[in-house]
C-alpha cells in the first residue's frame, strides 16, 4: 500500500558546491585585500547586507520582476520583499 503524503521534503543541495563555499572564498578575499589592517568591525552587517542584496537582485531578474513569484521562491511575504527591495534600491 503507497501512502501519499503532503509533507514537505527536506530540501536538497542542487549545486555542486554549497553557498557558503562561495562565502568563505569572499571572506578570504575580503581578508587578504585588508593586508593586515583591522576590519570595519561591523562584519557581520556588511555581508549580510552584500549577500541580501546580490539574492534579491539575482531572485528579482530570474522571476523578471514579478514579486509574488519571488516571494513564494524565497519563503518570505510579500511586504518584506518589498521593504527589501526599497532597501537595496531594486524597485523599478
Amino acid at each position: 500500500m503507497t501512502v501519499v503524503s503532503d509533507a514537505p521534503k527536506p530540501f536538497k543541495e542542487r549545486r555542486r558546491q554549497p553557498l557558503r563555499n562561495a562565502a568563505n572564498v569572499a571572506l578570504n578575499n575580503y581578508f587578504e585585500d585588508l593586508d593586515g589592517e583591522e576590519t570595519c568591525g561591523n562584519l557581520y552587517e556588511m555581508m549580510i547586507g552584500e549577500v541580501e542584496q546580490a539574492l534579491f537582485s539575482a531572485i528579482m531578474e530570474r522571476t523578471r520582476g514579478n514579486q509574488s513569484k519571488a516571494a513564494e521562491i524565497l519563503g518570505i511575504n510579500r511586504s518584506t520583499l518589498r521593504k527589501k527591495l526599497r532597501l537595496y534600491d531594486l524597485l523599478d
